[in-house]
């Protein structure tokens, strides 16, 4: 049931709800400081984080502990890129995309081929623990210090240019950008391709018996995953004005997980709402020191015993309407007549 609304047919209702979120989010500036601004934007990079581990997780059944090597790979890339070789920002932003896919495709090559299930998992944690460790051991890279005092771009050819450090106008960029990831997420999922992922989970075995190349559909995908998530790891580095090796640790491929998990992994839109409510969690508790994490781990408790369908899994059983009663029909024998 949970997997039918996840793919179903709403791709149009999603466009719409895509729609409504990012003129709502346009208007953020508007009404709230600085500071909440700033986790706005963060909230839109998460989501596009937690929908890209959904596409392994929630549509094709693959589980990645190390989703954050991507996202730190396309952070440094969109750095070294815009403050080191003056790329253009625009272009720097599909090249840190490429990083990710090119290194989702190196670890996918060899852990695909290696395993599956858990240890798949704990070999991309290895990967991940192995670049965060190269990243903290290069000099050129900051080494443990990251790349700090990154200015944000601009954008523009010729005359024609946006100051994106004026004003809220990179906060619109990163609205805008997100909204496309998220929009192109979606598409993937209503595509051929989305729906023999969803075979695949399913029923692996029967997959191949169909002539679905299992092996090859889930690295297509975790490569499509990677650049994806490395998309939304290159918008974080001119936000926050600095990386650091932190972005590729393990508790950062945590993150997508639990928002995953406590929105509804089962569903489109719940790696969005485990991000707003996370988000959310860790605002009201920043000046208490260790809540945010007591917080989070009584969150996923919950989740993980009483709602296994994370929150929207929980809203869609209170809104289904409870099935008829028939009322008993009077059986006629002969002894009645």
């Amino acid at each position: 049931m949970h997997t039918t609304r996840f793919l179903g047919g709403g791709q149009r209702r999603d466009h719409l709800i895509l729609l409504v979120l990012m003129l709502v989010a346009l208007c953020v500036p508007g009404v709230l400081n600085r500071g909440l601004v700033f986790i706005a934007g963060m909230v839109w990079i998460n989501a596009v984080f937690g929908l890209s581990f959904n596409l392994l997780f929630g549509l094709s059944g693959v589980l990645s502990f190390g989703q954050a090597m991507f996202f730190a790979a396309g952070a440094y890339a969109a750095a070294v890129f815009t403050q080191q070789m003056a790329v253009p920002f625009v272009a720097a932003l599909l090249l840190a995309a490429l990083v990710g896919g090119v290194l989702a495709a190196l670890v996918g090559v060899v852990a695909l081929r290696r395993s599956e299930g858990v240890y798949f998992a704990i070999l991309t944690l290895a990967f991940a623990e192995l670049l965060h460790l190269l990243i903290a051991n290069t000099a050129f890279l900051g080494r443990n210090d990251g790349l700090a005092g990154l200015a944000r771009p601009s954008l523009g050819f010729g005359s024609w240019r946006i100051d994106l450090a004026a004003g809220d106008n990179f906060y619109y960029f990163i609205v805008l950008a997100c909204g496309l990831l998220i929009a192109f997420i979606r598409w993937i999922i209503d595509t051929p391709f989305g729906r023999a992922l969803q075979a695949i989970k399913q029923d692996p075995e029967r997959a191949e018996f169909l002539g679905i190349p299992v092996r090859l559909h889930r690295l297509v995908i975790f490569v499509l995953a990677g650049a994806t998530t490395a998309a939304a790891g290159a918008l974080i580095a001119p936000w926050a004005q600095i990386v650091t090796p932190e972005l590729a640790h393990w508790s950062n491929s945590t993150n997508p997980i639990l928002y995953t998990l406590l929105g509804g992994s089962a569903y489109f839109w719940g790696p969005v709402l485990g991000a707003v409510v996370l988000s959310a969690v860790f605002y009201l508790t920043r000046t208490l020191v260790g809540m945010s994490d007591m917080v989070t781990g009584l969150l996923l408790l919950v989740v993980v015993v009483s709602l296994p369908g994370g929150i929207l899994g929980l809203l869609a059983r209170w809104t289904r309407p409870a099935p008829a009663v028939r009322a008993p029909v009077a059986i006629e024998t002969e002894g009645s007549r």
